[in-house]
This record gives structure tokens, sequence and C-alpha cells, in this order.
């Protein structure tokens, strides 16, 4: 009986160190995005039994899709190689600096890279991401220079009836210093919530390079979450897990902006902080910039800079709050109150191009300044970062 346990003893050893070690090859040992010298990416997925195998990425040219909202850009795929292990690689052309995403196709079903622990949520997609550096894409490393502190907050929002969460970043000092700054307030697209602009926009280190370059004042980034109907990201409040959904309800109806100043009084009563509109900025991008564009001038003297990233300025079934009464005159009452900044981005093939290019017709026959800046690519996360390193330098 005894040699019988220890033999059974012994086969668990044997089983246990050789499971590990095809655990080992088959995931630990594979280096997946690997990034060359050249700027070149190597990408490997191990999967024996698999008939077919693509890298689909930003990085790829795009291929255009269908969308709710038209023909949209989308990222195209790029097949992998198999050897005779199993192990599919596939190595790209060198790629310009940048923060980019990708995710396999295995037969057909799309998955995230076993070998890569670092992914970043965009609506309900997971993908992973990695970064060439240099460039622009430095501001979206954590380099070796003083650091900020993002919170995430709760905050009570007696217009909206509930306590909701926001995220804040406080540059490098805050905590040590007695100094008052001003205030951005970033906003998402549809789609998003507190949780983007840090994960998706590379916020913090973005700000963080910047402050340290000394091409940005220091500041607070409040970035909160702009779906009426929630109190937190999905997962992160009261209603549990649950899949994220691209246009919640009640979004883009008037609620959120007119009651925005909920959020400025959190700000304002919770960090040092200089009040007044020269000390207050707010920006969005997508649906972020519908809604900066119409709390600057629905609050008319509050915003001396404001910021339409890719702004989603189009007719809308659901907007019939009072927010959105009175446009040309309260436009006109902003113009007329002064502002140091009104700042609009677009990409050359975003499909909302012609939807901003139309608001800038009408800023032009009213004569409202405005600063313009168009870059190559559509509706993309790319042109958000950059908007926003764009931007922000421009502040108090």
């Amino acid at each position: 009986m005894k040699k019988y346990l220890a033999l059974l003893f012994l086969s668990a050893i044997i089983f246990t160190h050789t499971y590990a070690q095809e655990a080992l090859f088959n995931a630990q040992q594979i280096v997946s995005p690997e990034i060359h010298d050249d700027n070149t990416v190597t990408f490997r997925l191990f999967a024996p039994t698999a008939d077919s195998v693509k890298v689909t990425g930003d990085f790829l040219p795009t291929i255009k899709v269908q969308s709710p909202f038209g023909e949209v850009d989308a990222p195209g795929s790029a097949n992998l190689v198999k050897d005779d292990k199993g192990l599919w690689t596939y190595k790209t052309e060198p790629l310009k600096p940048e923060l980019y995403s990708y995710a396999f196709i295995v037969d057909g079903l799309r998955t995230t890279d076993p070998s890569s622990p670092f992914l970043i949520r965009d609506v309900a997609s997971i993908t992973n991401i990695f970064i060439i550096g240099g460039g622009h894409a430095d501001l979206y490393k954590v380099n070796d220079i003083p650091h900020g502190t993002v919170a995430k907050r709760w905050y009570q929002s007696p217009g909206l009836k509930m306590d909701r969460r926001i995220t804040i970043y406080t540059p490098p000092g805050y905590e040590k210093s007695n100094e008052k700054y001003p205030v951005l307030y970033l906003l998402h697209g549809a789609g998003g919530d507190e949780e983007a602009w840090m994960d998706l926009g590379r916020t913090a280190q973005t700000m963080d390079n910047l402050i340290a370059q000394g091409k940005v004042k220091p500041m607070i980034v409040a970035m909160p979450n702009g779906n009426v109907i929630q109190d937190a990201a999905p997962g992160k409040g009261s209603d549990g897990y649950y899949k994220p959904q691209f246009m919640a309800p009640r979004t883009m109806n008037g609620e959120y902006e007119a009651n925005f100043m909920d959020i400025v009084k959190f700000v304002e009563g919770n960090y040092r902080v200089k009040v007044g509109k020269a000390n207050r900025a707010i920006a969005g991008l997508s649906m972020g910039g519908y809604h900066a564009l119409h709390i600057s001038r629905y609050y008319p003297n509050t915003f001396d800079y404001v910021g339409l990233f890719s702004a989603a300025i189009m007719p809308r079934e659901d907007a019939t709050g009072k927010v959105y009464s009175d446009f040309e005159s309260t436009l006109a009452t902003q113009m007329k109150n002064g502002y140091q900044l009104y700042w609009i981005g677009i990409g050359k093939t975003d499909f909302l191009y012609k939807n901003n290019t139309d608001f800038r017709k009408k800023l032009d026959d009213m004569g409202m300044k405005y600063e313009y800046v168009e870059t190559d690519g559509g509706h993309i996360w790319r042109n958000w970062r950059i908007y926003l390193s764009e931007f922000a330098p421009k502040l108090f």
C-alpha cells in the first residue's frame, strides 16, 4: 500500500511538472508583442489546433465598415504563419511612434493575446496595447519624472438625485503645497465613462510629462461620467457587472449639461482651486465635445477655455431639453462675454467632419473666433490623445 501511495505521489509530481513546463512553453516563454530596435513588432500565438490566426490592430491599414453613423474606418487584419510546433507568427513593417491596440482572430473568434497582460477596455471591447516610443508617443509613457495623483471620488449630484463617481488628477506636488490650481473638465465620448480618459487617453502620463517639460501649467483635471443613468462605470457602481453599451439612454438629452454645475461645485468645494472663468476649461471628445459645446454655451460666463475634439455636432431627436433651446442667442452671449480660447480639432476622414465644417461656418458668420486643427485619420483615440497634448499647453 505504501509503495502504491509513493508511486501515486511521484506520478502526481511528474504530471504537475510536465503540465507546468507545457504552460511555461505555451504562454510564459512566448514573447508577444516583441518590439525590435528598428520599431518592427513580432506577434506570436501558440495555437496548434487552429486553422487560421490573424492579428487586427490600429497599426494596420484601415478598412471601411458600416456603422449606425454611416461608413467609418476600422482596423484591418493580417495573417500569422504557423510553424511545425503550432506557433503562429507575424512581423510588422517599422511602425511610427504611437500607442497601438491589437487583438487576435483565431478561426473567426476575436480574442486577446494570452502572452501580454496589458489591456484596455473601449466600451465593451477589450484589446491589448503596446507603445512604440519616440516623438509624441513618449508623452504616453511613464518616465522618471515627478508624478501626479489619480483619485476615484464620489460626489453628490442633487440634480441627478444620486451619488456619482468621478476621476480626479492632481498635479505633482499637490499634496505638499498650499497652492491653488486651475481646473480642466475633460469629457469622454459615447460608450465611455469616468475611466476612459485615464485608460484610453493616457491623461495622467500626458499631463505628468507636459508639466515636467514646462509646456503645461500644473492643473487639476476632472474626468466625470457623462452617462446620466449611471452612478459609475460598469462594474464600478451600484448596478454591478453588466455589458457596457455604446449609447446609454438619456445621454445626450440635456440632463447632463443642465446638471454639470454639481460637478464644478464638488471640485471647487473639495480641492484647492482657483475659481472664476479664467481658471476653468472644458473639453471633450465626440459626445463629450457635444457636451462641452452646450455646457459652455448654457453657462456662458463659466469657462474661458473650450475644446471640441471631433465633436458630435449632429441633430438628435431626444435633444429636447431646455439646454438646447435658444442655441444661437446663447452662443452669441458666450461670444459677447468673452473667452480666451475656443479650440476645434477633427480628422480629415472623421464621419463628423461635415458637421464640424457646418458648425465652423456658423461661427464664422457670427464672427466668433476659434482655433482650428485638422489631422489625418478619423474618429480615433490616436487623434484625441494628440488633441489633448496640443490643447492643454494653451490653457491658463
